[in-house]
Formats: structure tokens, C-alpha cells, sequence
């Protein structure tokens, strides 16, 4: 707006200029000592506007920042000098996103952290504040605690959190690949993968039901929740959080998050909600209980090592393989086989309840799912679990996998609406073994 009234005026000046030397040459038949006389006036016309322009971007940039410190009610704001020397100039390097990467440092009085470095202008500016906005205020001992905030004119943005000692749980419930980056991690035994599955439900509870506004995480996944010393969890990165008021039952945004964790609605655009991270949570639990990701390609061969479909991806599908087994009463087998391998006692009624509630969560109909306020209660044997009904798997977690060759929007829709309307008028159900993509 500022910068409209400022164009406005810069107009106005000219065209009256304009004006005045028209009517000075054709009707007044001026002399050159007034063409000077104009000139300096011009350029000291022009330089007021440009000093009014700057003056008044640099108030416009004040009261942003005071605005955001005001929403963010962060208790320090951090120099870049000092992240520089925390970081030692950004050289830890301990995570890295699509956003940015994550830096390991430590202030002068000893405390540990984590650096977050959001890069780009337009969308980091716009994860960065709504980070802010969703953590800034709150707090849970399942949260991770966000200490403050850099901010660099036309630069990177950087939040700083507490640095949490074992790193993110896929390094505890995959196996272990080559990474890059060195980070700790193992196979996290039964118990604690169990209490973990409770601490990240009581963080989704709060966030939607506790806070002044419900907060959506709408990227629950392995990669975003971190193990703190004595393995508890912590939910975070809320880059792509949402928030609604008390009375919004859904809203609706842009298809983002991670494959394998979106919910159906959401690709359908059809709005996401509360239980939308209850979906994103019902896939993450079934990672945890069988420390394997949900979604696998598989070679397909014909024994003899030579492939029968070479232009054809075959795709394994974890929660219709668990539906299955639990079908078929061998609920066990569904389970890391590693903890199974070290003789780890682990009761299987504990096991199948853990099946029930995430296949409860994971169910594509948005008013069969519970909340994660039940899902808490559930977990902690507080309310009784039913045997889940079997779920119209549409497989819209593979609609990307299935896109990525053309990575449009457009592509991801058809196919989206190709699996959920089939031809025949039945949706795929557990039944189906696997997913082809060409």
C-alpha cells in the first residue's frame, strides 16, 4: 500500500512538471534561466521522493519485525556473529531438508544447539514465520523448544532449537544406509518404540486440542520427530503447519508434505483437518512396529535373475501386508524382525493393539479415523480397541510415485481420481498385492 501512494505521488510530481513546462514554453515563452531554475527543482523533487521511499520501506520492515517479535514471543533474538561462532561459521552440519540444513553449535554459556538455515526468499520466508507462528508459543514436553530467531535482510532466515542428543527416530527403526551425513542411531527396542508412539500422540493432542489454535503438523513422519537423551520423543519441523481457529472442522491448501504419509483427502483436495495427522501418524506407527518404510520397490524377476516386466515398478505396500497377517492371525510376523532376532520378549496383545489403532488411523474415510485425543487413550489401555474394518486402500501414497516421471500437479490429480473411481466401480482393497507404475 505504502509503496502505491509512493508511485501515485511520483506521478503526480511529473505530471505537474510536465504540465508547468508546457506552459512555460508555449505561452509564456520562457528563458533558459528558468529551465534551470526547474532542473535543480526536479532532481531536489526527485531526491525528496527517493528519501520519503527509503524512510518508508525501512518503518514498513521495523513494524514487520516488531510484529513478528510480538507473534513469535521469543524470548532471544540471535546476531548472525553469533550463530557464526556457535556453528563455527556453519561447519556442523547434522541434518539437511528441503529447505536447508541444520547446524550443530554451542553458545557461550555452554548450552547445546540446533541451527536451522531456511533458504529461499518467498517460500523460506513463508515456512520460516509459519514455524514461528506454530512453536513459537507453544509448549509440551513433546515439543521441541525453539530458543530464537536470525533474521538477515534479503538472507537466510535461521531458528535455533535445543539441540536433541540422539537425532531423529528413522536412524532407530530402519536399517541403517549410507548417509552422507553421520548421525547416531540403532535398532530402538520394543519398549521404547512403544513409548515414543505415545509421546508423539500426546504432542498431536495438544497441538489440536490444547493450544489457542488448533495447529495442524501436516508432516508427521519419521524424519521429524527427535529422540532426547533418554529417548523420549519430540515432535518438530512445523515448516508446513497449518492453523485453524477452534470452529474450522477443515481447511483447505495446497497438496505439500511427504509421500508415503499424505492422507487421501489431501490429494484429492478436499481439505485436510485434524485427522489428517492422524492418518500421517497411523503410517508412522506401522513403521515403527515393523522398522521398515511403507512403501518398497521390489525387483520382479523370473528366477533366473532376468527381469519379466522391465519398464514396470512394483511397489510393496506395508499396511495391506499387515492387514493381511492380522487377518490371518500371525500378527507376530508383522514385527521388526530384528527385535524378533534378538529374543526380545515383546507381548503380542501389546503388538496387535498397536496394529488396531494404526490401522484405525489410516482408515481413508476422515470420519471412521479417531482423534489423537482417543488415540492417546487407546495407546495407554485406557479405552478398548476394536478390530479395524477393512479399509478402501486406494494406495494414494504411491499417486506420486506413479507422477514423478512428469512431476505435475495435473498428473498426480488423474491418477488420483483414476484409482479412487476404477472402472469396474470397486476401489482396490487389502487384497491387492502390489501397485505397477510404468
Amino acid at each position: 500500500m505504502e509503496e502505491q501512494k509512493m508511485r501515485l505521488l511520483a506521478f503526480s510530481l511529473l505530471t505537474a512538471i510536465l504540465i508547468l513546462v508546457i506552459v512555460a514554453v508555449v505561452f509564456l515563452k520562457t528563458t533558459w534561466i528558468f529551465f534551470t531554475v526547474l532542473g535543480i527543482a526536479i532532481i531536489v523533487a526527485y531526491g525528496v521522493i527517493i528519501w520519503v521511499f527509503i524512510q518508508q520501506e525501512k518503518l514498513s520492515k521495523n513494524k514487520e519485525l516488531s510484529s513478528f517479535e510480538k507473534e513469535s514471543g521469543l524470548a532471544t533474538k540471535f546476531l548472525h556473529e553469533e550463530l557464526m561462532l556457535a556453528t563455527e561459521n556453519f561447519s556442523l552440519i547434522v541434518g539437511q531438508g528441503g529447505s536447508g540444513c541444520v547446524f550443530k553449535g554451542m553458545l557461550k554459556d555452554g548450552t547445546s544447539i540446533a541451527v536451522k538455515r531456511i533458504e529461499g526468499q518467498e517460500r523460506g520466508e513463508r515456512e520460516f514465520r509459519t514455524e514461528v507462528a506454530a512453536i513459537g508459543c507453544v509448549q509440551h514436553t513433546n515439543l521441541v523448544r525453539l530458543y530464537g530467531y536470525c533474521i538477515i535482510p534479503k538472507g537466510p532466515r535461521f531458528l535455533v532449537y535445543e539441540f536433541v542428543r540422539h537425532g531423529s527416530l528413522d536412524r532407530w527403526i530402519f536399517t541403517q544406509e549410507h548417509k552422507k551425513i553421520q548421525q547416531p542411531g540403532g535398532c530402538l527396542p520394543w519398549k521404547l518404540r512403544h513409548q515414543v508412539a505415545i509421546d508423539v500422540a500426546r504432542a498431536l493432542n495438544y497441538l489440536h486440542n490444547d493450544c489457542q489454535s488448533r495447529i495442524l503438523h501436516l508432516d508427521v513422519k519419521p524424519e521429524n520427530i527427535l529422540l532426547d537423551d533418554n529417548y523420549r520423543a519430540l515432535v518438530s519441523d512445523f515448516g508446513l503447519a497449518k492453523l485453524m481457529g477452534k470452529d474450522e472442522s477443515m481447511v483447505v491448501t495446497r497438496i505439500r508434505g511427504t509421500r508415503g504419509y499424505l492422507a487421501p483427502e489431501w490429494i484429492l483436495e478436499k481439505g485436510v483437518s485434524a485427522k489428517t495427522d492422524v492418518y500421517s501418524y497411523g503410517m508412522l506407527l506401522l513403521e515403527m512396529i515393523g522398522g521398515r518404510r511403507n512403501t518398497l520397490m521390489l525387483s520382479d524377476r523370473d528366477g533366473k535373475g532376468k527381469s519379466t516386466m522391465p519398464d514396470m515398478k512394483l511397489w510393496d505396500y506395508f499396511p495391506k501386508i499387515v492387514f493381511e497377517k492380522m487377518k490371518a492371525g500371525k500378527i507376530m510376523e508383522v514385527v521388526d524382525k530384528r527385535l524378533l532376532e534378538e529374543g526380545t520378549s515383546i507381548d503380542e496383545k501389546e503388538v496387535r493393539r498397536l496394529v488396531y489403532i494404526a490401522l484405525w488411523c489410516i482408515q481413508e474415510k476422515v470420519n471412521i479415523r479417531p482423534n489423537m485425543g482417543q488415540v492417546v487413550n487407546m495407546l495407554e489401555g485406557r479405552l478398548p480397541v476394536d478390530e479395524p474394518p477393512e479399509t478402501e486402500m486406494f494406495f494414494h501414497d504411491l499417486l506420486l510415485i506413479k507422477a514423478e516421471k512428469t512431476q505435475g500437479r495435473n498428473n498426480i490429480m488423474a491418477t488420483a481420481l483414476q484409482i479412487s473411481q476404477p472402472p469396474n466401480g470397486k476401489a482396490p482393497t487389502a487384497a491387492t498385492t502390489s501397485l505397477m507404475c510404468n
